[in-house]
């Protein structure tokens, strides 16, 4: 696997690489590297070279740094002279640059190639509203193609998802970059009634991926008469499990559930740091799984999946206790 080291002014370095584990999860042979006011060139090379030492594979290294021509970018860039033929410097860091890289690790065995590969993401990921702001260059970029669409035949359900938040981060890079969905549609009544949160999702969907906010009763109509998408590779994302039970009991036609995110209120509990469950969640997962529903329980592609029946029984414990 390609090592990353990522390279700032500060602590910019420590900071980007935490954000990039919240969204994608924790990652392997990436290291940080800082440049703080107390430090002179040799001392942030010493880092570097640190830093570099500390990756499981030294050939292939790709360097996210944060200014063009400044001190990071310098040290690094006299590291590199050396091994220009298998290293890679990519300057202007952001954070969907930093997921980019994470998620082209998982295909892309080279630096350069993974170099090539995110400078584009990087370009897109800076927008600005209102819209009109937007320089005209950037409005009339072209989609992507969907992965395939328009032919005759059923719609594929690359994943099902129960995740309070939605289409956030987490979705729109790394579940997205794993399933290679060409439309995530958020099934839910509260939702399809909400003309902001409906506009703010659409908003927030991944370059060339087509979102959408539907009523329940109106998947499950898509799902008994999808002749019209075939081709098409659809995310669903629920925000509770009553939704996506009613949804399969109506007729969508899903095998798999994942469960990513469902939020504390008044009444649950909070058996793990991401999964908050009332009495009723509780009953709905155990009648899904009586009618055969499997449950794969991760935050991103890359976590360790846990034990749902588990969760449950914590679950069901501290719901006894109060």
């Amino acid at each position: 696997m390609v090592g990353i080291v990522i390279a700032s002014h500060g602590d910019f370095a420590d900071g980007i690489k935490m954000s990039g584990s919240m969204i994608f999860g924790e990652q392997k042979d990436v290291q940080s590297v800082t440049l703080q006011p107390s430090m002179g060139p040799d001392d942030l090379k010493a880092k570097l070279e640190k830093a570099v030492s500390a990756l499981e594979d030294q050939e292939q290294v790709l360097f996210l740094v944060d200014l063009w021509g400044g001190t990071p970018f310098n040290q690094v860039n006299g590291l590199f002279e050396a091994h220009k033929d298998k290293w890679a410097i990519v300057a202007g860091l952001n954070l969907p640059m930093l997921i980019e890289a994470y998620a082209s690790r998982m295909s892309m065995n080279s630096a350069h190639e993974i170099a090539a590969h995110i400078i584009e993401t990087a370009k897109e990921g800076v927008k600005v509203r209102p819209e009109s702001l937007q320089p005209k260059e950037a409005k009339a970029a072209p989609k992507q193609q969907a992965v395939s669409g328009g032919k005759p035949g059923k719609m594929k359900y690359v994943l099902a998802r129960i995740d309070s938040r939605l289409l956030h981060g987490q979705v729109a890079t790394a579940w997205s970059k794993s399933v290679a969905p060409t439309r995530i549609i958020v099934v839910s009544d509260n939702v399809a009634k909400d003309d902001l949160r409906k506009q703010l999702i659409m908003q927030a969907a991944p370059v060339g991926i087509h979102a959408h906010v539907i009523p329940i009763d109106q998947m499950i109509k898509i799902a008994k008469d999808d002749k019209h998408f075939g081709g098409e590779r659809a995310l669903l994302l629920f925000e509770t499990p009553q939704d996506v039970k009613r949804a399969i009991d109506g007729g969508v036609p899903l095998e798999t559930v994942n469960v990513g995110s469902m939020a504390h209120s008044v009444g649950k509990v909070q058996p793990n740091k991401v999964l908050a469950f009332g009495q009723d969640d509780i009953d709905t997962f155990k009648a899904m799984e009586k009618e055969g529903i499997k449950f794969d329980v991760r935050k991103v592609p890359t976590d360790s999946g846990d034990n749902l029946d588990n969760i449950l029984k914590k679950a069901q414990d501290e719901l006894n206790k109060n």
